[in-house]
């Protein structure tokens, strides 16, 4: 039976299995991601990230990350947090790691159940342009921080459009053919708030860190905050992001919050019932 662990870091949940032995498949490994994170009718989860050896010698590991879908993604925040802690609880990296990513080697530190993770280096930070919608026109920031994400202020969280914009900024020919993640963000004192519409997973999520850091440094490059900043996912959990600003843009950036382990278990074979692994 294939064994696994559960992890939630700030309401996102992630499906983590040990594969140093490259029992799975890399073949495989989309099918079983679309298969266990489908909620109920099997583990359920946000995303599957699978824990292999590291082909680098500055790395104690290497990760491949699944979206609900199956479609696999370079980076993810909060699923970054989650491996570090997965993998030091595990023996497989020490309290202070580095891993491979698809979006380049990425540091760690587990402390109890916060981590902080250091952030692929930003890039195509873009502000205040506008895009044409089906009935309206909208303007939005834009920076990859490991993966696309759209930021777009508004002044009432709760009343965010996300159902109604999120799938067509997410699917626009702008952003095509990778498409985009993305984030409704309200200021409320030095305190951001955000909503995700997350590619992959094709509705909300309860937090998203490469989001959290994507609205931090959209409001940080246009003066409205200041690092660390603090970002209150819509799960109600808070991140901290950290960086730096210069004439090139931003960088050096840190995401810190609670990687939470939840359960462990082995999947039966009817779970894994058509896979071939």
């Amino acid at each position: 039976m294939l064994s696994f662990a559960k992890l939630s870091g700030s309401g996102n949940d992630f499906i983590l299995i040990a594969n140093m032995d490259r029992a799975i498949h890399p073949s495989a490994a989309p099918s079983l991601a679309k298969t266990l994170c489908r909620r109920g009718f099997s583990v359920g989860a946000d995303g599957l990230i699978l824990l292999e050896p590291a082909t680098l010698a500055e790395a104690h590991f290497a990760w491949r990350f699944f979206n609900a879908d199956g479609s696999e993604a370079e980076m993810c925040g909060n699923g970054g947090r989650c491996a570090a802690r997965f993998a030091y609880v595990k023996g497989i990296a020490p309290a202070q790691m580095v891993f491979e990513t698809g979006a380049g080697l990425v540091r760690a530190e587990v402390m109890g159940e916060r981590v902080k993770l250091e952030m692929t280096p930003p890039r195509d930070l873009t502000l205040d342009r506008k895009l044409a919608l089906a009935e309206k026109q909208i303007f939005y920031s834009f920076v990859n921080t490991g993966v696309p994400h759209v930021v777009v202020e508004v002044n009432d969280i709760d009343k965010a459009p996300l159902k109604e914009l999120g799938p067509q900024i997410r699917f626009h020919p702008q952003f095509s053919p990778a498409g985009t993640n993305v984030n409704f963000v309200a200021l409320d004192g030095e305190r951001i708030f955000i909503r995700t519409y997350e590619r992959g997973v094709e509705d909300e999520t309860l937090a998203c860190g490469t989001g959290a850091c994507a609205a931090a440094l959209v409001l940080g490059a246009k003066g409205q905050v200041s690092s660390p900043v603090e970002v209150v996912t819509r799960g109600g959990e808070i991140l901290r992001v950290y960086f730096s600003l210069d004439a090139h843009g931003p960088k050096e950036v840190f995401l810190e919050g609670i990687a939470r382990f939840i359960y462990q278990g082995k999947l039966f074979p009817e779970a894994l019932s058509g896979l071939s692994l």
